[in-house]
């Protein structure tokens, strides 16, 4: 008995042979589209929670009173320390108590983190450019967000 020879590969036509590449030229850019927007999408969250341990190392330092006269400067070199060079690229304003003082430590307002045992409260607003064009209709051409940190300041002084 002879065994039944297995059915042959089915053939294209000529007509039928670029079928496939049509479809994927037409598929690639949506997942190349989606695949950029998740992306985009990571890098803003890790933005955040990077800028979010800055403020929070900065309150930490601020909170002990160290430093002196100086204590202003080195909590705004803390925070851009601390940020991994983003404290550049976010262009971000803090807010020290409701007051707003420049993060790169130039002339920072004296007292400005209070007295000892008061509560200290930094807040850093920012912006990150969007590049996906699928993420601008919901979140416009940056990316604002507000990381912040409270604590109470030591007994210092």
């Amino acid at each position: 008995m002879r065994r039944a020879a297995l059915a042959p590969a089915v053939r294209q036509t000529p007509c039928s042979r670029g079928g496939t590449l049509v479809e994927f030229a037409l598929v690639a850019p949506v997942v190349l589209l989606l695949f950029f927007a998740i992306l985009e999408l990571a890098i803003l969250f890790w933005v955040s929670l990077t800028m979010q341990h800055a403020v929070r190392e900065g309150a930490r330092l601020a909170v002990t009173g160290a430093g002196g006269a100086m204590r202003e400067t080195l909590v705004m070199q803390r925070v851009a320390e601390q940020s991994m060079g983003l404290h550049v690229l976010v262009h971000p304003v803090l807010h020290v108590n409701g007051m707003a003082a420049p993060v790169d430590g130039t002339n920072p307002p004296a007292g400005i983190f209070g007295a000892g045992g008061g509560m200290l409260l930094l807040r850093l607003d920012c912006s990150w450019p969007v590049a996906t064009p699928l993420l601008r209709p919901m979140l416009g051409d940056a990316f604002r967000f507000s990381v912040a940190a409270s604590m109470r300041n030591e007994a210092f002084e």
